[in-house]
């Protein structure tokens, strides 16, 4: 393939270009075309930006309305045991690490013998959670009411208190195993 250089693509266009010259003050009618053009952009252009500043600022109320609105409905952080006092707080920790001491003790134990109680166990852990959820909401819709304190203290009492029985449940059933299995001596 060749390549057309410009040299050739002008003798190839020779005798087809408009060699006339234009009519006198053709320059200025140009100038006057285009200066009217550049007034007539520069207009639009101002015609635009003024329209748009109503719309930005009333755009920007209510933005900053919305802020402050949100900011002052916010919902209060829900608070739990610890937010009460810090003997609270030191009894949330106490709790809270002897449950999962207890919950590792059970994970432990896990067997084939022992799956379905561990797994029934979990599930009314699972309850006693949710239930205790519900009672930080109460806590701080109620500004710190007693009544809920006792009740999230006893939540935390039934939890142990499920995992120790399951643990004792789980003791029984190994020792039942392992009597079952000794061979019996007759005489």
């Amino acid at each position: 393939m060749e390549k057309d250089t410009i040299k050739d693509l002008f003798q190839n266009l020779k005798g087809e270009f408009d060699i006339n010259e234009p009519k006198q003050g053709h320059e200025n009618r140009f100038l006057d075309k285009l200066n009217a053009n550049e007034v007539a952009s520069v207009n639009k252009r101002k015609v635009i930006n003024l329209n748009w500043k109503p719309f930005i600022a009333i755009a920007a109320s209510v933005i900053i309305c919305l802020g402050v609105f949100t900011t002052i409905n916010a919902q209060p952080e829900v608070l739990d045991l610890a937010s009460v006092s810090p003997q609270m707080a030191e009894t949330q920790d106490f709790f809270t690490t002897t449950i999962n001491a207890e919950l590792k003790k059970l994970n432990n134990e896990r067997s084939p013998l022992t799956e379905q109680v561990i797994t029934d166990a979990l599930n009314r852990i699972e309850l006693l959670e949710n239930d205790y959820q519900q009672l930080k909401t109460d806590l701080t819709e109620s500004n710190q009411d007693q009544r809920i304190i006792y009740a999230m203290i006893n939540n935390f009492q039934n939890r142990i208190d499920v995992l120790n029985t399951v643990l004792e449940q789980i003791k029984i059933i190994k020792e039942l195993k392992t009597n079952s299995d000794e061979p019996k001596n007759t005489l």
